[in-house]
């Protein structure tokens, strides 16, 4: 919602949800009351300009941009929903500016995740893509040379994050070694072992994988000067984000022998949807595993973030809450089983909170309950107050300077603002 929008209209209850999202996520918006329209692919920044004029809940996956434009031309949008873990496809600012709340999954995929790793890893180091491309060409080439078990190498963690750890504690529990690195302080897991530099991890380890997020800082992590420094032999995998990782410098690498295999799952550039043509500097090299985007495609990851992020998009439109929001407070509080509830985004100024509530004194309106919380440039306020209030206490708290956006809901009565 922009500067000064009254926040108590009764807004239509549309959601549209692209990119193929689990039904799962349709049943839950559908059953808090909403008109759900879904589109299996994503849509260009034009196409999506034209979609959201009325639109509420908007839910995406990995491919779909949400541009300061794309906002900008959604002036009833509340709070939308990032199916996926990245929210890099979405801009942030422009939506908490605007009072757009984002949630994403930051656990739900994590497992499938970790699955494809283990996979690949098992794969290239028992060199399994070579002989199944020499078995379909008749070729019968039973020999242990270059072949290795996973136990005992040294596997090194670049992100050690969700996913970083839970491979950690899987890759561990095979006989791996596991050392990581992350420019964050983070726990070690069982017998994990932190590096103190990335060149420390690269020059130590058999297999290296990459799981860092999609902050600019991480464009070009890995070039010419990390490939040199890997040993010679290593294997090397990317399930994070495609534009952390030199191609070229890689594919070099590969065809000169310096490292035994890859297996890349995320690229710079992908197509659109199905069956738009896939480029890429590796194609066609036998020691290196391709895969379309599919780390977290199963179906239990699917459902999962289905279920999780739509519930989080509902428990955000009836009660306020916004525990795991990407770019606002979290803040929870107990919803009473009736009576009005004041959801109030603000720049995060002195005073606010006394000016809030002084003006609310003023009108003769009770706060029952409230909670208050700050991130950045940017405050947030849950306040339980007594129903039938004056629409001149909405309209006064909507025109304070402060204000980025402001809401009252019926608890209990659906998403629909009262």
């Amino acid at each position: 919602m922009t500067d000064g929008d009254r926040g108590h209209e009764a807004g239509p209850r549309r959601a549209l949800l692209l990119e193929n999202i689990h039904p799962d996520a349709v049943a839950v918006l559908e059953g808090a009351g909403f008109e759900v329209e879904t589109e299996r692919g994503a849509l260009s920044e034009d196409q999506l300009i034209e979609r959201v004029a009325d639109v509420s809940v908007l839910g995406i996956r990995s491919r779909t941009q949400v541009t300061r434009r794309v906002l900008e031309a959604a002036p009833r949008l509340t709070v939308l929903g990032a199916f996926c873990i990245g929210t890099n496809q979405i801009d942030l600012p422009a939506a908490t500016e605007r009072g757009v709340a984002v949630f994403n999954a930051p656990f739900s995929n994590t497992r499938s995740v970790v699955e494809l790793a283990i996979c690949e890893i098992i794969a290239l180091t028992r060199q399994l893509t070579d002989k199944n491309a020499k078995m379909h060409a008749g070729v019968w080439d039973k020999s242990a040379t270059g072949a290795h078990e996973v136990r005992g190498r040294r596997l090194g963690i670049v992100g050690y994050g969700n996913i970083g750890s839970q491979l950690s504690v899987v890759a561990e529990a095979m006989g791996m070694q596991v050392l990581f690195y992350d420019t964050a302080e983070k726990l070690a897991i069982g017998n994990a072992r932190p590096c103190g530099s990335l060149h420390e991890l690269l020059e130590s380890v058999d297999i290296v994988t990459l799981h860092v997020d999609g902050r600019p800082a991480n464009r070009q992590l890995f070039g010419e000067e990390e490939f040199a420094r890997m040993r010679p032999g290593s294997i090397f995998l990317n399930l994070s984000r495609g534009f952390v990782v030199d191609h070229e410098a890689l594919r070099r690498h590969l065809v000169s022998g310096h490292l035994a295999g890859a297996a890349i799952d995320v690229f710079p550039k992908e197509p659109a949807g199905p069956g738009e043509p896939f480029e890429s500097e590796l194609r066609g090299l036998p020691n290196v595993i391709l895969t379309p985007h599919i780390g977290g495609s199963t179906e239990e990851a699917q459902q999962d973030i289905g279920g999780f992020v739509a519930g989080k998009l509902v428990r955000y439109l009836t009660e306020g809450t916004t525990t795991l929001s990407v770019n606002l407070p979290g803040l929870s509080l107990p919803a009473p089983d009736s009576g009005c509830r004041l959801l109030y985004v603000h720049r995060n100024v002195p005073g606010v909170l006394g000016r809030v509530n002084s003006l609310i004194g003023s009108f003769g309106v009770n706060v029952d309950g409230e909670v208050l919380g700050t991130k950045g440039d940017i405050g947030y306020l849950i306040a339980d107050i007594s129903c039938g209030w004056p629409d001149e206490l909405l309209d006064q708290l909507a025109d304070l300077d402060c204000t980025i956006a402001v809401r009252v809901v019926t608890l209990g009565s659906g998403p629909a603002d009262s």
